[in-house]
């Protein structure tokens, strides 16, 4: 095989690779049903405070500049420490959700 490709198969197979693994970041229908535990708390289809118990809604949640519990920017990396860490009423989901739930429900949010 001469160079030109070899290079060409080991391009493939990168691409290949990256496009596998952003597919499996999270499916946003897997992650409606993991909501549900959610749900109790916060709104999918409103911004608006859910009363009770009180959390905050969640539509359109990646399309704001800040979370509204602790003024950090909104990124998955941010709304997953929530997630995991809880706070202000909220219980943490660290142990409760394995990682891919966590994917799921984040790649739903995204879709709110």
């Amino acid at each position: 095989m001469d160079r030109v490709r070899f290079w060409a198969v080991c391009l493939a197979i990168a691409a290949g690779s990256v496009t596998g693994l952003l597919a499996a970041k999270g499916n946003p229908e897997k992650g409606k049903e993991v909501f549900q535990q959610c749900a109790v708390c916060h709104k999918a289809d409103s911004d608006e405070k859910k009363t009770p118990p009180g959390g905050p809604g969640l539509k359109g949640l990646f399309k704001r500049d800040k979370l509204s519990v602790n003024g950090k920017k909104v990124t998955e990396a941010n709304v997953r420490a929530r997630i995991d860490e809880g706070g202000n009423g909220m219980p943490s989901y660290k142990d409760m959700l394995s990682d891919q739930e966590k994917d799921d429900l984040i790649a739903y949010l995204k879709t709110l």
